[in-house]
């Protein structure tokens, strides 16, 4: 399974809603990675900085889906303010911590995620998150 994830910082909705079919491309500052769900992790990594359980995250419709279908093709999806605040306000080794129970959160479920890379992933997007928040943007996800 191959699975394209792109990170991006987007004025609005309507702006990111825009990268749907080709990505966010030069027009956006953006992160990519590759083979992880970032809706589910976007939904673990919340859970782990700011609590909640994973259940009551996925009833209250997070990730928040601006455009595209959840099944087939790409989506393009809302980080929460919540999770976007946490990220930005948390430390080196918060991030640090956050990024190996993460890991450790994939292995149980047979997916295994090197804890040096989940800590670049979580790190990167920390810092992209601070680079939003300073202009007052949003942070979003294109997934193919």
């Amino acid at each position: 399974m191959s699975i394209i994830v792109k990170f991006f910082v987007a004025p609005g909705d309507t702006s990111a809603g825009l990268a749907l079919r080709t990505g966010p491309g030069r027009a956006f500052e953006s992160l990519s990675f590759g083979n992880f769900d970032p809706e589910e992790a976007l939904v673990e990594w919340e859970c782990l900085l700011v609590g909640g359980s994973f259940e009551e995250l996925v009833e209250a419709g997070e990730p928040r889906i601006v455009a595209g279908q959840d099944n087939d093709g790409c989506v393009v999806f809302a980080m929460s303010p919540r999770l976007s605040a946490a990220l930005a306000d948390a430390g080196h080794s918060r991030l640090r911590d956050v990024a190996a129970a993460w890991a450790q959160l994939r292995a149980e479920d047979g997916e295994a995620i090197n804890a040096e890379i989940a800590d670049a992933i979580v790190s990167d997007l920390a810092g992209l998150v601070s680079s939003a928040r300073r202009q007052n943007q949003g942070v979003y996800c294109w997934v193919a």
